[in-house]
């Protein structure tokens, strides 16, 4: 046992400092190993430095049309018929509904046989007015007598013709049975149904032109003034890809007095504007300094945003940001990228972490 002891511990006397030997020439093989495998990947990159932009004030608003009809009828009764649908076109003229003309015919054939009987008066009237004016020439009847068969007549003629009227405004209340729209548009809203009652002040029908729309929208006193007519904002709608350029086209002179707000109104032209839709109007209100980067170098791995950023031996490491607004074909980076630092913005799909860039 004493004579084996001392073999075993000969034995590792020789091979530790063998193993320690191997492993020290096996790392610098690994390390090489490892710089030999590091994939190499041609993109594009773009230093990212803060730029400038206009900072804007936003206030939320709607699409109105400035042409804006509540169609109403001049005369109480039954709706008899809509001949119009919401969203159909309708031409100036073009008739919208009709009023049950039962009553009006009434009137009219009142008015009528009110008109037959003052000419039969007036007639009569006449006659006696002739043959006592030539008894009073002929000094028959006194002049007392003649002057009160005069005024019969004038009475008689008087009656006759307010008869005449009456008949004329009866016929005229018929012709208003027949509802006609008022301006070339578009039925937005049907605020009554056939059978329902007419009203005066109260709209049937809501015609919209919808080739002339503006934006509505209040501001605070604040921004109110810093606007100025004819001033140049732009206008987010959410049917609408791109922000639209409008101009500033009436300013309320007062504020509401329950909001303390003031109402501006923005000429705007786009296809397909609706009215009632959604807005939002960016008012400048100075500069901002911001990160932006082209869009093709935001990336989605694994549900987070991000890019990559190329550190000073070309190597590329994904980092998480905030994207913000897209305008152009750039996107703001709200956070997570600081000024100066470099960014894949060509071919980053194709990138991993850890790739070597080369340009």
């Amino acid at each position: 046992m004493s004579k084996v002891a001392p073999i075993r511990f000969l034995v590792a006397a020789l091979v530790i400092p063998a193993f320690l030997s191997l492993a020290g020439c096996s790392e610098p093989e690994q390390a090489q190993t490892a710089r030999t495998q590091q994939h190499s990947v041609q993109a594009r990159i773009s230093r990212i430095d803060p730029i400038q932009v206009t900072a804007t004030t936003a206030t939320t608003g709607s699409v109105v049309a400035v042409e804006s009809v509540r169609v109403a009828s001049r005369l109480m009764g039954y709706i008899s018929s809509i001949a119009v649908a919401e969203g159909q076109s309708v031409k100036k003229g073009e008739r919208l509904f009709t009023i049950d003309p039962l009553d009006i015919d009434g009137a009219v054939e009142q008015a009528r046989l009110g008109l037959q009987q003052a000419e039969d008066a007036m007639r009569d009237a006449k006659a006696d007015f002739t043959r006592f004016e030539n008894l009073y020439k002929d000094d028959v009847v006194s002049r007392q007598q003649y002057e009160k068969m005069k005024l019969n007549h004038d009475i008689a003629v008087s009656r006759a013709a307010q008869a005449k009227a009456g008949l004329g405004t009866a016929r005229g209340q018929l012709r208003y049975a027949t509802v006609t729209s008022p301006i070339n548009g578009v039925v937005t809203r049907k605020l009554a149904s056939e059978g329902d009652i007419a009203a005066p002040g109260h709209p049937v029908l809501l015609v919209e032109n919808t080739a002339l729309m503006q934006v509505q929208t209040a501001v605070s006193e604040t921004l109110y003034k810093h606007i100025r007519p004819g001033q140049n904002v732009m206008v987010e709608l959410d049917d609408q890809e791109k922000a639209l350029s409008a101009r500033v086209a009436s300013l309320s002179p007062a504020a509401d007095p329950m909001t303390h707000t003031y109402t501006i109104k923005l000429d705007v032209s786009a296809p397909g504007l609706k009215s009632g839709a959604f807005a939002r109007v960016l008012f400048p209100s100075g500069q901002r300094t911001v990160l932006r980067v082209p869009a093709s170098a935001i990336l989605d791995r694994a549900g987070i945003p991000g890019v990559f950023v190329v550190d000073a031996q070309n190597v590329a490491q994904y980092r998480m940001v905030r994207p913000g607004k897209v305008e152009d074909g750039q996107v703001e980076v709200l956070s997570g990228l600081n000024p100066g630092e470099r960014v894949v913005t060509g071919n980053a799909q194709a990138v991993n972490n850890g790739d070597k860039i080369s340009g």
